[in-house]
């Protein structure tokens, strides 16, 4: 039975987090009823946001040595927030857009800064936007470069392993024969982690996300390519040559579409940001003339939208098809869903759990637990985070 699909955080949720985060770091260690007396807020919300900070790790909460001021009762539990001890620079790099955060070594992001650009067609332009991007996030965050300890980025594209350049033609064309490690590496004069996109948002899952107490997951970004990065054993798994999770290319019966690699019949030629928004428009904005600009709602608000759910959730029982066959392959504990696609969230879910219901052994499909990343878009971002930090403390 498919989990429901953890939501968001809200921006109440986050002010409060970061409000708390901001009082630790001024005054040190602090009661429960100190920090909602300098905050002002209330005691149940000082509860959650602490709650929620012991367990990702960025608290600790002791017995004070002291008794209250009063001299009686129990003695009030300090909350500490731990201190990092080194910051990374971290890079998520989209088709369309370059994020540049600066971490501490907890995984709190300090600051960052995002542009939006042809990350495809101009390597050279998009390696120089990402120096000045790094130098806004370590600006927000009050930072210098020579603090920076460790560095990783990820890239939407294949990354031989051995010798660290990007292969596939299909996509990051004008990258192909480049290695992107050592063009950062020569910008910011340190070594750089690089690797695809989708390892990093399985990364990102298991450090930050739904994954955390998973050792056995697949992550499936799904976006204008579809890609999937794989964690077996609590490990990534990359492969001989580092391209391994290219579920986007499985060919699928009784499909003769063209894909940009050269075959028909590929997973996301059908069921890729690109498609499914086309089959919305046609849904949504019936009689939209060839090249019309046309705005339509964000996929997370279209679950009751009939027509739209029906188009999301076919392409969840498509993409589920060739989940099934990977479950059969690996067992998994959990698929976690996320990139642009997986913004819409129990239709997708859903249409993904049916086919692997259908088409994976029953023992692998009870055990498989399918759900949407509550990371949102940022599963690749804290992946990278993820990455620098274990270089950071030699994890």
């Amino acid at each position: 039975m498919t989990a429901p699909a953890t939501p968001a955080p809200s921006a109440r949720r986050l002010r409060t987090r970061a409000t708390l985060l901001a009082v630790l770091g001024e005054h040190g260690t602090l009661s429960r009823a100190e920090i909602s007396r300098l905050t002002g807020l209330s005691r149940s919300a000082v509860s959650s946001a602490v709650t929620d900070l012991l367990d990702e790790g960025l608290a600790s909460e002791t017995t004070s040595p002291a008794p209250t001021a009063a001299g009686r009762g129990r003695r009030a539990a300090a909350v500490t927030l731990r201190r990092a001890h080194a910051l990374v620079l971290a890079f998520d790099f989209g088709h369309t857009h370059v994020t540049a955060a600066v971490a501490d070594t907890t995984g709190t992001v300090l600051g960052e800064a995002t542009a939006h650009l042809d990350v495809d067609n101009h390597p050279r332009e998009v390696l120089q936007a990402a120096e000045s991007l790094a130098r806004q996030a370590l600006d927000a965050a009050g930072h210098h470069l020579d603090e920076i300890t460790a560095i990783a980025a990820g890239i939407p594209g294949a990354l031989d392993t051995r010798t660290n350049v990007v292969r596939a033609p299909s996509t990051l064309s004008q990258w192909i024969g480049m290695d992107p490690a050592a063009e950062l590496g020569r910008l910011f004069d340190r070594p750089v982690t690089v690797g695809n996109d989708a390892e990093m948002g399985a990364r990102g899952e298991r450090a930050y996300g739904t994954g955390h107490t998973v050792n056995d997951l697949v992550y499936v970004k799904a976006s204008t390519g579809i890609g999937a990065g794989l964690l077996l054993d609590g490990r990534i798994y990359r492969g001989a040559s580092g391209i391994s999770g290219e579920i986007g290319h499985i060919q699928l019966p009784d499909t003769g579409t063209w894909c940009r690699c050269g075959n028909r019949g590929c997973l996301e030629s059908v069921a890729s940001i690109v498609e499914v928004r086309r089959r919305l428009l046609h849904v949504l904005a019936p009689g939209t003339r060839p090249g019309e600009t046309v705005d339509l709602p964000p996929l997370d608000r279209l679950a009751d939208v009939p027509a739209a759910a029906r188009v999301i959730g076919e392409a969840g029982r498509t993409i589920g098809r060739v989940l099934a066959d990977l479950v059969n392959c690996l067992n998994p504990a959990a698929i976690i869903i996320g990139g642009e696609l997986g913004q819409a969230g129990a239709p997708l879910v859903h249409g993904i759990r049916e086919s692997v219901d259908r088409y994976a052994q029953p023992a692998v499909a009870e055990a498989v637990d399918i759900r949407a990343t509550r990371l949102g878009l940022r599963s690749e971002l804290y992946g990278a985070i993820d990455a620098a930090i274990s270089v950071a403390t030699n994890r």
